[in-house]
């Protein structure tokens, strides 16, 4: 953890022992009476923790909001196929590091339908991949996600003036890392293990999507998201 992100901060707080966070504080930081760490609210701002109290069963630290800007995310929509749970936390948790605004977890017709209803999202852990991804990231802001049953569904969740590139190996396309970049936010397209079917391409075709590739190579999907991201806030001169 590079920031220590909460809901809320007043300037005093209290927070139990038993909360991973104050163990993390005390066991893995090992901070002493006095001594700061970087704390902040999800999607708020961040600023400076100080301890005050350390107590068996709870810690007490005082916090300075200091920065409201460590809040922005990128606007780059990242729209992906389900994949298997082991991958799809790798997925959500560079997306956030990246600071990607939003993602749409789409199930996709190759996709194995039953990935939707895996114990990552009806359980919620999925929130806590996402402030994980942000404390890694030391900024507070946390992606927005949303769920889309098709790939024709997910189109009705789009920003409209938004740019739309769906990489794909199938289709002859140019590369991302030569793509030209018009507009101010962006939304990026990922398959899943198996791809996309013509009839998607063909919704994604209709819907204003240009196709781009990263290369000949077949990659994982939790590789392309990494790659594509980067490359993608790479060439809109955000990195």
């Amino acid at each position: 953890m590079n920031i220590i992100l909460f809901e809320a901060l007043s300037a005093q707080n209290e927070l139990s022992m038993q909360d991973p966070r104050a163990q993390h504080i005390c066991k893995i930081l090992r901070l002493k009476e006095g001594e700061r760490f970087q704390a902040g609210i999800i999607n708020v701002g961040q600023g400076t923790a100080t301890l005050t109290a350390l107590k068996n069963d709870s810690i007490l630290f005082d916090f300075v909001m200091e920065d409201t800007q460590s809040a922005h995310l990128y606007p780059v929509t990242l729209l992906v196929s389900q994949v298997r749970p082991i991958c799809m936390r790798r997925i959500l948790r560079e997306a956030v590091s990246l600071g990607v605004q939003k993602i749409i977890l789409c199930t996709t017709q190759t996709g194995e339908k039953s990935y939707a209803q895996a114990t990552l999202y009806t359980s919620g852990e999925y929130h806590s991949i996402l402030l994980d991804g942000a404390m890694q990231s030391g900024k507070c802001g946390v992606s927005e996600v949303q769920f889309a049953s098709s790939v024709a569904t997910a189109m009705s969740l789009l920003d409209e003036n938004s740019q739309r590139i769906v990489l794909d190996n199938v289709r002859e396309s140019t590369s991302l890392a030569h793509a030209s970049i018009t507009a101010s936010s962006v939304v990026l397209a990922i398959g899943g293990e198996r791809g996309f079917t013509d009839d998607e391409r063909t919704t994604f075709d209709r819907n204003g999507f240009s196709f781009a590739s990263l290369g000949s190579r077949i990659l994982r999907t939790e590789t392309a998201c990494s790659a594509g991201l980067a490359v993608l806030l790479g060439r809109m001169g955000l990195l």
